[in-house]
């Protein structure tokens, strides 16, 4: 079984850690029976990367996808991220793992940001929905998070 592990900063405020718990039981509704979804925090708090792994593999996983839920490919989501996981994992040696991309750049962070602003949609999205949005063009600056990533690998 397919397992999600959300992974954020952590914080000194109960609040904001809280909310993790929140987002996974969220997720976890989304896709039923067919993944176990759990959290943890980079540090700070609990549960750990450590314990959250941990968790996911007694729920059953044998996959452990890591989702730094982090808005950027910064050094949290790029490197101390993919470590800790790396060392969690390394205690059970069946388990696959992989650390996907921090949220990056995507149309439904920007529906988010007009949702919360009260600022309505007045375009939708080019057919191209992988497009680059970097106003140089670059295709791909913003890194691994980057939707137009792929069209620049497949180059």
């Amino acid at each position: 079984m397919q397992s999600i592990l959300l992974i954020d900063h952590g914080s000194r405020r109960e609040e904001a850690n809280y909310m993790m718990a929140c987002m996974a039981n969220l997720v976890q509704h989304l896709v039923g029976g067919t993944a176990v979804v759990r959290y943890a925090h980079m540090e700070l708090s609990e549960p750990s990367i450590a314990q959250g792994f941990a968790a996911c593999v007694e729920a059953g996983a044998g996959e452990v996808i890591a989702f730094p839920y982090m808005l950027s490919p910064g050094r949290h989501s790029t490197s101390d991220i993919p470590r800790l996981v790396g060392e969690a994992a390394a205690g059970f040696p069946g388990v696959t793992y992989r650390v996907v991309a921090a949220f990056g750049v995507h149309e439904h962070l920007a529906d988010v940001v007009l949702s919360r602003t009260g600022i309505p949609r007045v375009r939708d999205l080019p057919d191209d929905a992988d497009c680059c949005w970097d106003p140089a063009h670059s295709r791909g600056a913003c890194g691994a998070a980057c939707p137009a990533k792929a069209l620049v690998s497949a180059r």
